[in-house]
């Protein structure tokens, strides 16, 4: 891409940055990868319920001691799930190594298409399109996924996001030799 002589027209001379993982030329990135993704969303699940289940019992205990004025609070425990959820998404998918608990422990990594690691927005926002477009569609998301070689689910494809193995793209170094 560069500007015309002129100088006042922008040009684009084809210079788009092209698909950085091709199912075709490297399907050990993608094999497994809607399993894996299905049980890192269960270990997700977990990790974000359990402060909530602990908000939700503090708040209640707070409440019987101070005879039912604290149980005021529990306004405020939806609104704050809701945040922490998608702190959780953003800080994790923005993180060093663009997963979340979940997917560390099951081996994918969010990528953009053309390669670049996650940022907190695009983790913030994949957590909110997943859920937006999963209570409206819930089958249709998920079977999307099933008939394209990315194995990417309806959010992937708005957000160009892909879900690849890990381990396939960075190989673990070998152990050094004891002889």
């Amino acid at each position: 891409m560069s500007y015309s002589d002129s100088g006042n027209t922008w040009r684009n001379d084809g210079g788009a940055q092209p698909h950085a993982y091709d199912p075709y030329l490297h399907p050990e990135l993608f094999r497994g990868v809607a399993t894996r993704r299905v049980f890192a969303f269960l270990i997700d699940m977990v990790v974000i319920s359990v402060p909530v289940i602990l908000g939700y019992l503090f708040i209640a205990v707070f409440g019987v001691v101070t005879l039912g004025l604290g149980w005021a609070l529990f306004w405020l425990a939806w609104p704050a799930s809701v945040i922490w959820a998608i702190v959780y998404y953003g800080a994790c998918i923005g993180g060093p190594s663009s997963a979340t608990i979940g997917m560390r422990v099951m081996d994918l990594e969010l990528r953009t298409w053309y390669g670049a690691p996650g940022y907190f927005v695009l983790g913030a926002t994949h957590a909110v399109l997943f859920w937006v477009t999963f209570s409206f569609l819930s089958p249709f998301v998920v079977l999307i996924g099933l008939f394209n070689g990315r194995r990417r689910l309806l959010h992937d494809f708005v957000l160009g996001t892909v879900v690849i193995n890990n381990s396939v793209r960075a190989p673990v170094p070998q152990a050094a030799r004891t002889y």
